[in-house]
């Protein structure tokens, strides 16, 4: 699914002499290339203020954290989705409410929101699945009609540019008033081990951020607030700079990569290829299809049997999972967020795939749409 060997074989010797620096220096914990990749990160998604920490996940809960939330409080965030957004919700004491996702595109279903709305409700959280923003101008409107807090999840989506009625065009992650992100190997910006990092526009939040993610304290050994330890290492913080540097190419290939896919996957009876929203651009981080001839499963089996990788994110919506059962939720009431769970399968799509791979990929596929 992804091929980290041969990008590091490609870079290897950037990525050598930029983590060698720091282990010649041993400056291992907030070394200097942390605040550097920080400012160049600041810099590639023009956003005020980026606040690496140790993970994905660490960064939505610190955003949360930020708002100084009422216990209780409700979130709104997509059913169709990676756990970290509800996991973190939850773990704060606050209320999760699941809502629709759209077909064709993944995001929160907007046209729904004012359904979910309550007294309680204080933050939208939308997800940029698969590399392609949601659609943040409807998302703002409702978050500014209903003074609620906007946390964007981009880690799906980092680089990714989403574009306003109006011609404004701004990156993923700096249009509310919080984003975050993952450097998870496998992401289209990813280190050699866990990272993250939050974004916002605004000074105060930022700043309240950073405390956050040291203990809560603005000196040392001075504890503001009650904070975590989570921070972004230099070994990880160095090799993100170098990849940061190659990311437009990496998005480049993942897009001549899709591109490929869509030609030859475009006429397959029984696939939906990835639709492109007018608002978005896309990175690919993922190369999804809706399966809608046949089982899923029968195709993700048979695929395996060629020696072909596929994946399926994700197999089950959050408010189906056992450990949210206790929100009230049941089967059939999010159909569109249910389907998806049972039609969708992600090809190999990564920054080394070759047109070669690609071609024996496809004619597995559409050898085995053919038989089904």
């Amino acid at each position: 699914m992804v091929d980290l060997v041969t990008q590091y074989q490609r870079l290897k010797p950037e990525i050598d002499s930029a983590m060698q620096a720091v282990i010649n220096k041993a400056a291992f914990i907030s070394g200097p290339e942390v605040k550097l990749f920080a400012t160049e990160l600041e810099q590639y998604l023009n956003i005020n203020h980026v606040v690496p920490c140790a993970n994905g996940t660490d960064a939505l809960q610190i955003a949360l954290m930020a708002l100084n939330l009422p216990e209780g409080a409700e979130v709104l965030v997509p059913c169709f989705n990676y756990v970290a957004t509800a996991e973190v919700i939850a773990l704060l004491k606050l209320k999760p409410v699941f809502v629709e996702v759209e077909e064709q595109f993944y995001g929160i279903d907007v046209t729904k929101l004012e359904s979910y709305l309550t007294p309680n409700t204080k933050v939208i959280m939308p997800v940029h699945l698969f590399g392609q923003c949601a659609n943040m101008e409807a998302v703002l409107a409702f978050a500014q009609k209903h003074n609620l807090y906007v946390v964007e999840d981009v880690a799906q989506a980092i680089g990714a540019k989403y574009t306003f009625s109006d011609g404004t065009v701004k990156t993923a992650g700096s249009m509310g008033h919080i984003g975050t992100t993952s450097f998870f190997p496998s992401k289209n910006l990813g280190c050699m081990g866990d990272g993250g990092a939050i974004f916002t526009m605004d000074a105060e939040l930022a700043q309240t951020m950073r405390v956050l993610a040291n203990h809560g304290q603005k000196q040392k050994y001075q504890y503001e607030l009650i904070g975590v330890n989570s921070r972004l290492d230099t070994l990880q913080a160095a090799l993100l700079r170098v990849k940061l540097q190659h990311l437009d190419d990496f998005v480049a290939r993942r897009r001549k990569a899709a591109a490929y896919y869509d030609t030859a996957l475009a006429n397959v009876e029984g696939l939906i290829i990835p639709k492109r929203a007018s608002f978005s651009d896309h990175v690919f981080h993922q190369y999804t299809l809706q399966v809608t001839k046949g089982s899923r499963d029968a195709l993700k089996n048979a695929l395996e049997a060629k020696g072909i990788p596929s994946m399926v994110y994700y197999p089950g919506c959050l408010h189906l999972q056992v450990a949210y059962c206790g929100y009230g939720y049941s089967e059939g009431m999010f159909p569109v967020g249910e389907q998806l769970a049972k039609t969708v399968i992600s090809l190999p799509m990564h920054t080394e795939l070759t047109e070669e791979q690609q071609a024996y990929i496809v004619a597995g596929v559409k050898e085995v749409m053919a038989a089904i």
